[in-house]
């Protein structure tokens, strides 16, 4: 297939990338910088300069494309108080791939998150979903604010161009897609604890995130690309529940500090913008997607992905 993908040289993009290629397919990669298009360049893409603004772009890559992989999301913006206008952005190009798609059967994937979507319990891939089978989400204030609960529209939007013709689905990613490599919530938990002398974790530390190593997280998205039905809900998920005091007892072992327990009321102070999200206990399954696409994760796991030490080389000068 000839693939358009936005968010190609992000984080999982660049492992959705050399997935592709390597099984075959052609790709066209979304740049809206220098560095990103030599970066498409150089992983063997096509480039189509502009931003998830450009709407007229993004419309016609799609119309010249067999499939289209979504996984930009104005991630600067949400986590610095503005998550409900990257949803909004976000809605406005989904919306514009489905008009593109509208009743050709070509695939088109988004990334979603799972955090927080059943809070205290196992997700699965039925949870947030709309119709006679499906469970309750969590409450839209298990989030700072109601930008994420707008991301979860923003995925049942996608289930329903199903509807219109569009093979739709959606990849829910878990709060860590760990990796070497990895600027996202992990390393920012690395670095808090370097800056604080102090291991921490919110209350009992019992709380429990899903992983994935984001070389399998890249191999589902293939996947998906390929033979998902259309209006399917995927959880790229290996580790089902990873408790956060085993995390930060791995990271204070590492950089050889003590681990301790923050409590609530002090754990914005301790952890900033990421108190939020470190206090949810967001399990999940992916046993539904691993018996629909024969999906088996390889990668290590969080724990032993962290044991391999990359996550905690000194920063540069």
């Amino acid at each position: 297939m000839r693939v358009f993908i936005t968010g190609a040289s992000g984080w999982i993009g660049s492992a959705v990338v050399p997935e592709l290629i390597g099984a075959g397919h052609q790709v066209v990669g979304l740049a809206r910088s220098d560095a990103s298009a030599a970066a498409l360049t150089e992983a063997g893409a096509e480039v189509r300069r502009g931003t998830l603004d450009d709407l007229d772009i993004l419309r016609g890559a799609a119309a010249e494309s067999d499939g289209v992989i979504h996984l930009a999301f104005k991630h600067d913006i949400a986590f610095s108080g503005g998550f409900e206008e990257a949803a909004d952005a976000d809605r406005r190009v989904i919306d514009t791939f489905g008009e593109a798609l509208a009743g050709t059967g070509r695939p088109f994937l988004i990334a979603s998150g799972m955090a927080g979507l059943t809070p205290g319990r196992l997700a699965t891939e039925q949870d947030g979903q709309d119709g006679p089978d499906a469970q309750a989400s969590g409450p839209a204030d298990a989030h700072p604010n109601g930008g994420p609960a707008k991301r979860q529209a923003n995925a049942r939007a996608t289930v329903a161009l199903a509807d219109r013709g569009v093979r739709s689905s959606v990849v829910r990613l878990p709060p860590t897609v760990h990796g070497d490599g990895d600027q996202g919530f992990i390393a920012t938990v690395v670095a808090i604890a370097r800056e604080k002398g102090v291991s921490g974790y919110i209350g009992d530390g019992a709380n429990r995130w899903a992983a994935v190593h984001r070389s399998d997280a890249a191999h589902l998205f293939r996947l998906a690309l390929e033979s998902a039905p259309a209006g399917s809900t995927l959880h790229a998920v290996a580790d089902e529940g990873v408790p956060i005091r085993t995390v930060a007892e791995v990271i204070g072992r590492h950089l050889g500090v003590p681990v301790a327990s923050v409590s609530p009321d002090d754990a914005a102070g301790h952890f900033t913008w990421l108190a939020a999200f470190l206090g949810l206990d967001s399990p999940s399954s992916s046993a539904r997607t691993r018996e629909l696409l024969g999906w088996r994760p390889v990668q290590p796991g969080l724990v032993e992905d962290l044991d391999k030490g990359h996550y905690f080389a000194t920063p540069s000068a």
